[in-house]
């Protein structure tokens, strides 16, 4: 009989585990939402952490939107050779880029870098019992270590993806000059043919949701680590997939919401 019911108590606990995170996600939420007016005092640390997240991130962005760009520009000339005019490289890249491989691939390289490093540095904190420590002097840890952090991604993700927009499109259009033989001025007029500044904006939004996303898995698994250094470990890989499987979830639906506002659908 036990061997019978085992796969429906396994079942059942994975159940009750997912509403219990779910209300422990929701209760983070709350204080972090009540926390953050008093907690945009600690403007110092906000600066830091701007430099942590954004500054820090900017080679990787760097170095990933370089090749995005160029490989895009690559595969583009490869299936319109024959059958598009070349001149609608530059109409892919940049509303490929703005739109959807800045922001989104932006969030993915930076929540992998930053939401580890945010849940390594808070979990660590609390299994040293740091966190009990600010608590003891009356320091809530919420206002001081999560509310600095979570409003430096929502303000660093943006200006990131801008940054990786440019250098995308820089990418792309070396490799259509050198590469795909089209010259600078034809990839230019490409991307202006279908241009919409929208693109723009509808990747700055997803950008501002994402870094959100990044912020609340790093601190939230931060906050929920337990046991040692194996937790922190723990902590640190739970965070990371819970930022890339919520950017790439929320794509999908701010797609939705973004087109519908910006775009009519159209």
């Amino acid at each position: 009989m036990r061997g019978l019911t085992a796969p429906f108590a396994a079942t059942g606990e994975q159940v009750i585990n997912m509403v219990a995170g779910s209300g422990r996600l929701a209760i983070f939420l709350g204080r972090l939402a009540r926390e953050i007016p008093p907690g945009l005092r600690y403007v110092h640390l906000f600066f830091e952490q701007c430099v942590q997240i954004g500054l820090a991130s900017l080679p990787l962005v760097l170095i990933t939107s370089l090749f995005v760009g160029g490989v895009a520009a690559l595969q583009s000339a490869y299936q319109f050779k024959g059958y598009v005019p070349l001149i609608y490289v530059g109409t892919v890249i940049s509303k490929s880029v703005f739109i959807e491989l800045g922001p989104v691939l932006t969030a993915l390289v930076v929540g992998g870098r930053v939401g580890a490093a945010l849940a390594a540095e808070i979990g660590t904190m609390r299994v040293t019992e740091q966190i009990d420590a600010l608590e003891t002097l009356a320091i809530r840890p919420m206002r001081y270590l999560v509310v600095p952090r979570f409003i430096a991604a929502i303000f660093m993700l943006p200006m990131l993806t801008v940054f990786a927009n440019t250098i995308a499109v820089l990418g792309g259009m070396v490799v259509a000059v050198n590469r795909v033989g089209i010259s600078s001025v034809t990839f230019q007029r490409g991307m202006k043919l279908l241009f919409d500044v929208n693109d723009i904006y509808g990747g700055l939004i997803k950008a501002f949701v994402f870094g959100a996303i990044i912020a609340l898995s790093g601190c939230y698994y931060g906050f929920q680590t337990r046991g040692g250094a194996e937790g922190v470990g723990e902590s640190t890989k739970k965070a990371v997939v819970a930022s890339c499987v919520g950017i790439l979830v929320l794509d999908y639906f701010l797609a939705e919401v973004i087109f519908q506002l910006l775009f009519g659908a159209r």
